[in-house]
């Protein structure tokens, strides 16, 4: 049972490298999965680009190797626990600052955008800074954080027009622009410092640098009407029926649209019923491409949510 993401080795460090190589203030995002990488690999790889590493929540801060800046980009109602007094948390509002306690801390107050997560409201953030300053919290500057939906360049007018209200001595800590529209907020605003975050555009960049594929366990005929699988399954047609070893553990799920992710010779294999823990069952129909037991099938998955068991380096 395998579920394997072959990754060119050359031209990811390539990519990985040259986007690096044109940000001032990179903030390299290693979060969740670690972009089906590996989390804490991919938070050594990091530490090879910057001195910062944004995290996704405070449990994901022992990822990061000592020496880096973490940056929690999730606000914490339980910071207890943290044990980096070097890390960088996120206040978004007079909950999480009182979640805080008495600790001092480094901190980032998030400033609310259009997608309107957590976050105050711009003209409510001076005051969140003053009461974060006054609370003996040491601010590192406010964050912005624009939806995915729209493009870079409406990102970037929202962004400026936001830091509009805030003070030239906060750092901008932003994501979800493109490096030229970064680089042209920057020039628009010298007297302000400035962070980048980063994640899929510098850990995936151009999709044709994975593979992301399955072996196939068992491999049997079937006739149209048999009963199979966890849920009692109806095979719709005769064909083959393809145990592949791999399925909602590793993230593995029916297409948006309720197609199945698996290929083979470029044909789409016919989903039996939804993937289950460690197998899925699919059918591959009388007169297309077979695969037989011991190979593999493609897997058509985006790997921020699918959690490979080998990551294999070409």
């Amino acid at each position: 049972m395998t579920l394997s993401l072959e990754v060119d080795r050359i031209a990811w460090n390539r990519h990985v490298d040259g986007v690096a190589g044109r940000v001032s203030g990179l903030v390299p995002v290693v979060k969740g999965n670690g972009y089906g990488l590996g989390r804490r690999w991919l938070a050594d790889r990091a530490s090879r680009l910057s001195d910062t590493t944004a995290v996704g929540t405070v449990h994901e801060l022992a990822d990061v190797p000592q020496g880096v800046t973490p940056v929690v980009l999730t606000p914490a109602l339980d910071v207890i626990s943290v044990a980096r007094a070097d890390a960088i948390l996120t206040v978004g509002s007079v909950a999480h600052l009182a979640a805080l306690g008495r600790t001092p801390r480094r901190v980032l107050v998030k400033i609310r955008s259009s997608m309107n997560r957590y976050g105050t409201p711009v003209a409510d953030a001076a005051a969140l800074i003053d009461e974060c300053e006054r609370a003996g919290h040491t601010v590192e500057g406010v964050s912005i954080h624009p939806p995915l939906a729209g493009q870079s360049a409406d990102h970037a007018d929202e962004i400026a027009n936001l830091l509009r209200h805030v003070d030239v001595r906060h750092t901008a800590w932003v994501s979800h622009v493109s490096i030229d529209d970064y680089d042209a907020l920057r020039a628009a605003d010298t007297a302000r410092a400035w962070r980048l975050r980063l994640g899929t555009s510098l850990w995936h960049g151009d999709k044709s640098m994975f593979h992301l594929r399955a072996d196939v366990l068992d491999a049997r005929p079937v006739d149209a009407g048999a009963v199979v699988g966890y849920h009692a399954s109806t095979v719709s047609t005769a064909g083959t029926l393809l145990m592949i070893g791999c399925g909602s553990t590793h993230g593995v799920a029916p297409l948006p649209d309720g197609r199945s992710p698996f290929h083979f010779g470029r044909r789409r294999l016919m989903l039996v019923e939804a993937p289950h823990m460690h197998t899925t069952l699919v059918l591959a129909p009388h007169r297309q491409p077979t695969p037989q037991v011991g190979e593999f099938v493609d897997v058509q998955r985006p790997l921020i949510t699918t959690q490979p068991d080998h990551v294999d380096w070409r």
